[in-house]
């Protein structure tokens, strides 16, 4: 075998966690699959998995030489692609990730309008409120809101949104509009944990108040049904709320401590020789995602 192909048996122990099921993905016998890892490891001098009678395991070097394994066998098909013109028509599977409530509201229509341009592809859309590991997770696109740590996946910023503090007319009315985040002690509260709140809400200006929430919800959707149904104040992200500031049921308020706005990236894990599926799609994700006036301020 040569080098590629070692690689390529070695990605696909790895990920089996077994020689047999890497045998079977690969539509060889265990015994190959057994001697070209030998054979890797020979040409590496170094052990790459720990074999024990119920698992195999990568070693921390085996770790490493996976991740880079990985990035160029995805680089050489890409190639392969290129250069057999496949690029021409994106065709196969797709996997996406965002938030939930902004998948809904911006990335599905994206992903509609990508399944109507181009019908021999399929796409599985994952939308979570939670940071995913694409790699892990054998995601190809991401669409992601904060600041990213270092990583080395392609990174296209394609806007912003504000974190709001807002509430309906009628509670405001009734119980009075804040001035300063210390204020906000003296209201009825509304949190989502999934907007990462961890039991206080930062403001601009270094201001961090620790806050009693009368209702804790676990998604985004149930703290707006409860501020729209007058209950108290929340915090969410500016286009979650953006259609019920724009109606006028809810309000915002303490607009002068608004902490910095929060980056939105399209990430994808491929480099250079992006594949024509993962091209198209970060093409038009990011378009649409920058013509939305709603993630721009």
């Amino acid at each position: 075998m040569d080098r590629l192909d070692l690689m390529t048996v070695f990605v696909a122990v790895a990920e089996e966690q077994s020689f047999a099921g890497g045998a079977r993905r690969l539509n060889m016998s265990p015994p190959a699959v057994t001697r070209a890892i030998a054979s890797l490891e020979e040409r590496l001098k170094i052990r790459l998995l720990t074999r024990t009678t119920r698992y195999v395991r990568v070693t921390e070097a085996g770790q490493r030489y996976l991740e880079d394994a990985r990035r160029i066998i995805s680089e050489v098909d890409a190639a392969d692609e290129a250069a057999a013109g496949i690029n021409g028509e994106p065709k196969g599977h797709l996997a996406v990730t965002a938030p939930v409530l902004f998948g809904r509201m911006y990335v599905m229509p994206s992903i509609v309008d990508y399944l109507e341009r181009y019908p021999d592809m399929q796409v599985s859309a994952v939308f979570l409120d939670r940071v995913v590991n694409m790699l892990e997770e054998g995601l190809d696109v991401g669409i992601r809101i904060g600041e990213l740590p270092d990583s080395s996946m392609n990174a296209i910023k394609v806007g912003y949104v504000r974190r709001v503090t807002c509430a309906s007319p009628v509670y405001l009315g009734k119980h009075g509009i804040p001035q300063h985040p210390n204020e906000l002690s003296q209201h009825y509260l509304v949190a989502a944990n999934s907007a990462g709140n961890q039991g206080e809400w930062r403001f601009g200006q270094g201001i961090s108040v620790k806050i009693k929430p009368r209702l804790t919800e676990t998604n985004n959707d149930s703290a707006i049904v409860a501020v729209l149904r007058h209950l108290g104040i929340t915090r969410l992200l500016s286009y979650q709320v953006a259609p019920y500031l724009a109606s006028g049921e809810l309000q915002t308020v303490l607009e002068d401590f608004e902490p910095e706005r929060l980056p939105i990236h399209v990430l994808h894990r491929e480099g250079r020789y992006a594949s024509a599926k993962v091209r198209a799609f970060v093409d038009l994700m990011v378009a649409d995602l920058r013509s939305k006036t709603a993630i721009q301020y």
